[in-house]
């Protein structure tokens, strides 16, 4: 089986943050949700747990932090193309997100953006050419 990942957010309107989720393509399970919590499925191996404050300080004796202020890690997710890319961010942008907060980058070989979720959480959505990749940074793929 492969490893999962269940990436776990603090927010402050559950309701909002589901529709938001929703919105830009993940699935509620609702195997896995309730009213402090709610798991949006990505893929089969990619999870957001979103979990109201007072659910998320079951697991944590840490402030919470104020995502529009601090930024403690940056989610990077894998996209099939650079127009998925652009897609998701207008998804994104259209049910309430904030588009770009981080810079654009496009090498060519590999094109990103990202979005902010209402709760100031920060996405990066990326495409990359894997062999445009190994070939622009001096890697000679090995052939089984």
């Amino acid at each position: 089986m492969p490893k999962l990942i269940f990436v776990n957010l603090p927010v402050t309107d559950l309701a909002r943050s589901n529709a938001f989720y929703e919105a830009v393509g993940a699935i509620k399970n609702p195997q896995f949700s309730d009213d402090t919590a709610t798991c949006m499925v990505f893929s089969d191996t990619i999870h957001a747990m979103l979990l109201t404050h007072d659910k998320f300080r079951q697991f944590t004796s840490r402030p919470i932090a104020d995502a529009k202020n601090t930024c403690q890690v940056l989610i990077c997710v894998s996209s099939e193309s650079r127009d998925e890319v652009d897609a998701i961010v207008e998804k994104a942008r259209r049910a309430g997100g904030a588009p770009d907060p981080t810079a654009k980058q496009d090498y060519g070989f590999m094109y990103g953006r990202s979005f902010e979720d209402p709760d100031g959480h920060i996405w990066e959505v990326m495409w990359m050419d894997l062999d445009a990749a190994k070939t622009a940074m001096g890697c000679v793929a090995q052939v089984a």
